[in-house]
């Protein structure tokens, strides 16, 4: 599904030897690279991940074939059915970004959970069933696929952030993540008319650990550097990979979350598939003992916020973000 693009300045990481078993030695090697790519981007190319690649391909028809259908066949799965949960379909200009409408239609999804979990009956949002089209009956099967071969995928690469930051290699499998909050997005942006000043997706960083991004040959990601904005073109048979504000704040800054943004120019449909591996929702990240103050440079973050600052569950972070992305939904569900 990654189609072609031109060369890019970021890292290129081959992660075989943490999806595989690989020596020490090999895995050490990677996490170097990965350490050098969070200082200085915050995102970087993976390859040797291991995702089928007709996997992603049938993933993206099928997306394709959904965002085809009329509007109001998609709004049988909009996000105001999926309650607490907050999973389903909303259309383009639903979702904000920085107060901003975005120009962008998706589909939310998550961990798959039945109705008699005991976190789905103990109401706590952001965890249930996902909502499927009827329509795309192909889509649920491929997207419950994903979200398996990614959760793996993305427990390799923390391990790898672990050694990265001189910690076992278990250490966010064992801890963080062993009961991990997945969100996954399927997003289609319509072309942005070259003179306008709409964003599909306006400038952010993630929430949480790592966000592993599949996108189509149709261009348009940039990530902030010192240098200013650069693009992070499509590469063939590879996926994305950044780090979130969960990672910012464990390592006291010495990580950096990354600010990116989306204008879709191709002149016809975009797809990305971004899929968060994050900290479980009622686990507390507190900067490791010797990061606190290792990232102090000096340097504010994009949005002025100190993520030094702030208290309480990655739940409680990941609801205050989320319900400004919504505020109707939030305003609909969950109060």
């Amino acid at each position: 599904m990654p189609g072609s693009g031109g060369s890019a300045a970021l890292p290129l990481i081959d992660v075989g030897p943490l999806v595989g078993h690989a020596p020490a030695a090999a895995r050490a090697g990677v996490a170097r690279q990965i350490q050098a790519a969070c200082r200085e981007r915050g995102f970087f190319y993976v390859t040797g991940h291991g995702v089928p690649a007709g996997l992603m391909d049938q993933l993206a028809g099928a997306s394709a074939e959904f965002f085809a259908l009329p509007l109001a066949d998609k709004l049988e799965i909009a996000m105001e059915r999926g309650g607490r949960a907050w999973r389903g379909f909303f259309p383009v200009g639903a979702e904000l970004t920085s107060g901003r409408p975005d120009l962008k239609e998706g589909l939310y999804f998550g961990a798959e959970l039945p109705d008699d979990d005991p976190r789905v009956l103990a109401g706590i949002p952001l965890h249930g069933g996902n909502l499927f089209p009827r329509q795309v009956p192909r889509l649920r099967p491929l997207v419950l696929a994903y979200l398996d071969a990614l959760t793996s995928l993305g427990q390799a690469v923390l391990a790898g952030v672990a050694l990265s930051l001189g910690l076992d290699a278990g250490y966010f499998a064992t801890g963080y993540t062993a009961d991990p909050t997945i969100l996954f997005r399927i997003f289609h942006y319509p072309p942005s008319p070259p003179q306008t000043q709409d964003w599909g997706v306006g400038e952010h960083t993630d929430y949480g650990l790592v966000t592993l991004l599949a996108q189509d040959d149709s261009g348009g990601l940039q990530i902030a550097a010192p240098e200013g904005w650069i693009d992070a073109p499509p590469l063939p048979g590879t996926l994305v990979c950044n780090i979130g504000d969960m990672l910012d704040r464990l390592t006291g800054g010495w990580y950096r979350s990354t600010p990116h943004r989306v204008r879709n120019l191709s002149g016809h449909g975009r797809l990305s598939f971004p899929f968060f591996l994050d900290p479980g929702f009622a686990a507390e990240v507190p900067p490791l003992p010797d990061r606190a103050a290792a990232g102090d440079d000096g340097r504010r973050r994009w949005d002025g916020q100190d993520l030094r600052a702030f208290t309480g569950t990655y739940g409680d972070y990941l609801l205050g973000k989320v319900s400004k992305v919504f505020p109707q939904l939030r305003r609909d569900v969950l109060e």
